[in-house]
């Protein structure tokens, strides 16, 4: 994933080594002190140990000088791969703050001192993750999840594959059918529901959402299912109706997480949206779909930072399986070419 953007932060990453690298030269800062030389040429024992620890304990100071080219690099390669701009700001700020205004020890790793302060800035903005398992092993049953987000983004796909993960991790599912909004959204899917042996509530095209789940909730309860998963109509914030819908559902249904669906390839729009969505009707977590033909990575990069929310899955394919707990720390080692 993001092909792209990892080889142009490996390229920038090679750049603040090398210009670190030639502040930190020992050639350059650790030379043997004047006094010290007729000692050292006369091999007395005790100076000699002087001189060693004078060498070693020499320091080197990153000045704002020695990586304004590359930050200003940094910064054009986030911003054209779709980083949100206050995004890029604050990765800016956290690299600039851990590289400068510290004394460091000559001989300490510059490959080590770069990618703890990429990592570092980048682990900053994407926040910790979502992990749906603990969270329906550790609340009271059946979890109650609301799908929403925009039309075309794959979010009915996306609760048939997070029901299909929840199974094979051992919890009990059931789906309910509360898009009935769109022309054949029933069926796709209690197609989808039949081919991974998870039983669908649904009722005829047209019917009030808010009833399907309620009554999809009914079910949960009376049988001992661990999770609900609510698929709804795609539908955009400004769009007064369906959001007064939406929130009728969330009034009826109660969901214990409200989860936004978007599409990696969307870039900064799929951020926009997210906030808009967030702050109309709330979210507790992001899906983000499509992230296999993302080359660039800017939704995933800002959309936790953006809404103060985490992402959950990435959708990376078409099959049931093709879905991915958010990992910060392996999306950022995968950037930077750390080896886990």
């Amino acid at each position: 994933m993001f092909e792209g953007l990892r080889a142009r932060l490996q390229k920038v990453q090679g750049t603040l080594e090398k210009n670190i690298a030639k502040t930190a030269s020992p050639a350059d800062t650790a030379a043997v002190p004047e006094e010290c030389e007729g000692a050292v040429s006369g091999k007395d024992p005790s100076l000699i140990a002087k001189v060693k620890v004078l060498i070693t304990d020499r320091e080197f100071f990153i000045a704002e000088k020695d990586i304004e080219e590359p930050l200003f690099e940094l910064e054009m390669i986030l911003l054209e791969n779709d980083v949100a701009l206050p995004v890029t700001d604050e990765i800016l700020t956290r690299v600039r703050a851990d590289l400068t205004g510290k004394r460091r020890k000559i001989g300490e790793s510059v490959d080590e001192i770069v990618v703890t302060a990429l990592k570092g800035a980048l682990l900053g903005v994407l926040g910790e993750g979502f992990d749906l398992l603990a969270y329906i092993r550790t609340h009271e049953k059946p979890v109650k999840i609301l799908f929403t987000g925009v039309n075309g983004t794959g979010k009915t796909t996306t609760v048939a594959k997070v029901a299909s993960y929840l199974k094979k991790n051992g919890c009990s599912v059931v789906i309910g059918a509360g898009d009935t909004f769109r022309a054949g959204a029933i069926e796709q899917i209690d197609v989808h529901a039949g081919r991974i042996g998870i039983k669908v509530i649904q009722h005829q095209a047209g019917a009030d959402p808010s009833a399907v789940l309620y009554d999809t909730v009914q079910y949960a309860e009376a049988h001992r299912v661990d999770a609900v998963l609510a698929d709804t109509a795609g539908r955009f914030h400004n769009r007064a109706n369906l959001m007064n819908q939406l929130e009728k559902i969330r009034r009826v249904m109660k969901p214990d997480l409200v989860v936004y669906v978007d599409e990696a390839v969307a870039g900064n729009d799929a951020v926009v949206r997210a906030f808009e969505f967030e702050k109309t009707v709330g979210a507790d977590a992001v899906v983000l779909t499509k992230a296999d033909m993302d080359s660039k990575g800017g939704a995933a990069i800002s959309i936790a930072h953006t809404i103060g929310k985490p992402v959950m899955f990435l959708g990376v394919g078409q099959g049931y399986d093709d879905i991915i707990p958010f990992s910060p720390t392996r999306v950022v080692d995968e950037l930077l070419g750390v080896e886990a």
